[in-house]
């Protein structure tokens, strides 16, 4: 027979209405009485009926978290971090991939909206007005996580990525290279990927170095694009020194294709990632990037929309992280 809320008020030596008050975090009962019921609660392995305690609350303790790659690299790790502090808070999770497509993303947030989560943590691939507009109508609490909005209608938690991607193309201006390439997110997208675009026109501006159109190349942040974009911008005969990638995973298929045409990596051309994934670095050669912290934007995101839902202030709406940018074999010393 499964254990009631009774069973436990009669174990502890206390009220049902104690016991409920400790489930729900209300600051009234002492400590000495919370620690009987939940020494209680362990002993005799109660667990809450949680429908029935979210139609009293209008609370599931549920959080949706949207990512746009699940088979990227980045996402798992900041997604561990999330889990961390769910659990410390007694939170749960329900995970969606958006696939970067717009209407999944927006029939992803509708069904959340559905399943009555608290809230939401948005990592996806771009905040379009229409996303923007569509998590205001459904007033789902929101916190996003490596990208900001335009706006900064929500809090969020990042790095300054237009300033990290300057200083890694300012690191590869500075080993005397001059004509470098970029490979990354478009730079209309209203994501991170697109301000790492103009933190690399900003370093060349800075140089005096015209923007050469022929040296971008636009599209996602997979492998894929990576080996597409070397070979197109190969194909326009332009010739390049270095190379700018928006992610490692770029940076992965880019070398691979450069490779296809025996152009050496880095005797030839210097390439540098972004993100710090676990594959850049046993990657051959080992990735030169920037890191991000990605356990930490998880778990800091979390803790905003934990705050968010319990209506606590928070002691910063957009917090900026540190990035660092790691040396290794991809770029000449």
């Amino acid at each position: 027979m499964a254990v009631s809320i009774k069973d436990v008020a009669r174990e502890a030596g206390v009220s049902i209405a104690t016991v409920s008050r400790v489930l729900n975090d209300v600051d009234v009962v002492n400590e000495d009485t919370k620690k009987k019921v939940k020494d209680a609660i362990l002993k005799l392995g109660y667990r809450p009926n949680i429908v029935a305690r979210s139609l009293k609350t209008q609370k599931t303790r549920t959080v949706g978290i949207l990512i746009p790659d699940i088979s990227s690299q980045l996402y798992p790790e900041i997604v561990r971090g999330t889990e961390d502090v769910a659990n410390i808070y007694d939170y749960n999770i329900i995970l969606c991939n958006s696939d970067s497509d717009l209407e999944k993303e927006k029939e992803y947030l509708r069904v959340l909206k559905e399943k009555m989560v608290d809230g939401v943590l948005y990592m996806s691939s771009s905040l379009e007005p229409e996303i923007v507009e569509l998590i205001k109508e459904l007033e789902l609490t929101t916190v996003l996580v490596v990208t900001t909005d335009k706006d900064k209608t929500f809090p969020s938690v990042s790095i300054d990525n237009r300033e990290a991607a300057y200083d890694a193309a300012i690191y590869l201006l500075n080993k005397g290279n001059k004509k470098v390439a970029y490979i990354g997110s478009h730079k209309d997208a209203v994501n991170a990927g697109a301000a790492r675009y103009f933190g690399y026109e900003d370093a060349l501006k800075e140089k005096g170095i015209e923007i050469n159109e022929n040296l971008i190349y636009f599209g996602e942040l997979r492998a894929q694009e990576g080996y597409e974009g070397v070979n197109k911008i190969l194909e326009s005969g332009e010739k390049f020194d270095a190379l700018f990638c928006g992610s490692d995973e770029i940076a992965m298929g880019a070398i691979n294709a450069l490779r296809e045409k025996n152009i050496k990596v880095p005797e030839d051309v210097d390439v540098i990632g972004f993100d710090n994934i676990y594959s850049s670095s046993i990657f051959y050669p080992k990735l030169t990037t920037v890191a991000q912290p990605m356990y930490d934007m998880g778990s800091v995101g979390m803790r905003m929309l934990i705050k968010s839902i319990n209506k606590k202030d928070l002691e910063e709406k957009n917090y900026i992280l540190p990035y660092e940018l790691i040396e290794r074999d991809s770029c000449k010393k």
